[in-house]
């Protein structure tokens, strides 16, 4: 490992001697033609092979229907030419919530996302030609650990206990867990949202499992007792069922898929893809039996991610020039960051063959990103490059990489983390830097309200 250091590259050619000097697994091309490509999901098509990967602003409207800011998001999303839209977290019950303004598909508000979708469309075809249509995938999720549907005080529901993750959201050892009869019922829940999601006009619903959430957390539950938990079948239960359980309901024409951890950077026995003797050390072995578990059931669509943004160590998840306060600098450089999801990224593609895999880790990359997406492209290390921070910063980034060859330097991300750490005040978030106008002002709103909270808890 190197020591951390911030971006400072000014020539492809310095990334590459430092990639060679680290001894890093990345890869950089500058045919950057395999991005314009168009990929196969399921039975439908992206335009290119440029995602926007799902990317929360904690901003809808208390019943969960989309408000002006959320409207803002995905048209510009939409209008800046990436091929996949990964619509944000979706919570399928309100228990569920990550925040009192976290997305939810209902009945009464269906036709609210149907509008959205219809402008979203609107808005790729007016800005990219007639016929660029992107694929919308909707990301459901259950927050689980990280629930808090009222207020700014959390209300977990955990499917074990956890000593380092407990305490943090104030949780007490002898709290109960979530029962199986809940995780049965929890099934339809993920049913009916998918079925609300193919109405509205998605084009497909990711059962989330990643970041920790409760169905991340449930691959991890090595000390549950019962069906979901102990054996790698038991813990794999819930996912499986769900994701049969939707495909019956919503037929072969609709994409599922899954976005899940494959590393969770946490001890053993609470972490899914560890060394049971060191939780810095990956473990394959269940994350590819995963993999190919998911390809069995007949997922359409996969992107890994590892760690857990909630943590100390969320450059696991997002590798970062600065992060959040409080966080620590971690003791290894960004490209060695990058490079592990890559190798993430990597490993998944090649046990999932044919079905496409989204690739992440791109955005602290700047401006070179779309060469090292290029390269994993070609050599079938991922089939699609995803960009999220980015896609906040710089929603045109996908148009110019594919009409123009390039990123614009002044326009990239510099992985501040001031957008995590809107989210982690509770405020709406977005690009602090980039789109300073309006959210300049909300994240300075959010840490004066979070200090507030700080010193009445004093």
């Amino acid at each position: 490992m190197a020591s951390h250091e911030k971006f400072h590259f000014q020539s492809i050619e310095e990334v590459k001697e430092k990639v060679a000097e680290l001894g890093a697994n990345i890869h950089l091309s500058e045919d950057l033609s395999p991005l314009s490509h168009p990929v196969k999901v399921g039975r439908k098509t992206s335009p290119n092979a440029i995602a926007v990967l799902p990317m929360e602003g904690c901003d809808s409207e208390p019943d969960g229907s989309p408000s002006e800011l959320v409207e803002r998001r995905y048209t510009r999303f939409a209008a800046g030419g990436a091929g996949l839209l990964w619509w944000e977290a979706c919570a399928v019950v309100r228990e569920g919530r990550a925040n009192p303004l976290q997305m939810m598909l209902t009945k009464e508000n269906v036709g609210k996302f149907a509008e959205l979708l219809k402008k979203t469309n609107a808005a790729a075809a007016a800005a990219n030609g007639a016929d660029h249509r992107p694929l919308n995938i909707i990301q459901l999720t259950h927050s689980g650990r990280y629930s808090r549907p009222e207020g700014h005080k959390g209300a977990p529901l955990v499917p074990q206990h956890d000593p380092l993750l407990d305490p943090r959201v104030g949780l007490a050892p002898d709290a109960p867990v979530v029962t199986d009869e809940y995780l049965d019922a929890l099934t339809e829940k993920y049913v009916q949202s998918a079925l609300l999601a193919k109405e509205a006009g998605f084009d497909g619903a990711d059962i989330k499992s990643c970041h920790r959430y409760l169905l991340s957390e449930l691959l991890a539950s090595h000390t549950r007792e019962g069906k979901y938990g102990g054996s790698f079948e038991n813990r794999t239960r819930f996912l499986r069922q769900t994701i049969r359980a939707v495909r019956k309901a919503v037929g072969d024409d609709f994409i599922i898929a899954c976005r899940f951890n494959v590393f969770d950077a946490h001890p053993y026995p609470y972490g899914f893809g560890v060394d049971q003797n060191d939780a810095w050390k990956f473990d394959p072995t269940e994350p590819m039996l995963l993999v190919k578990m998911l390809v069995e059931e007949g997922v359409d669509l996969l992107s890994n991610s590892a760690g857990n943004p909630y943590y100390i160590y969320p450059q696991v998840t997002r590798p970062f020039d600065q992060s959040s306060m409080g966080i620590p600098v971690p003791d290894e450089h960004p490209l060695e960051s990058v490079s592990r999801l890559f190798d993430f990224t990597r490993r998944i593609q090649q046990a999932a063959g044919d079905v496409p895999v989204v690739g992440n880790g791109y955005t602290w990359l700047r401006q070179y990103a779309p060469y090292a997406g290029a390269a994993n492209i070609a050599d079938h290390s991922c089939s699609f490059m995803g960009l999220g921070r980015s896609s906040f910063a710089y929603p045109e980034a996908p148009r110019d990489i594919l009409t123009k060859g390039e990123m614009d330097p002044k326009q990239c991300c510099i992985t501040c983390s001031k957008c995590t750490q809107i989210m982690r005040d509770h405020g709406r978030t977005g690009c602090v830097i980039k789109d300073s106008k309006l959210y300049a002002p909300l994240y300075r709103e959010a840490r004066e309200e979070a200090q507030q909270r700080e010193h009445s808890f004093q």
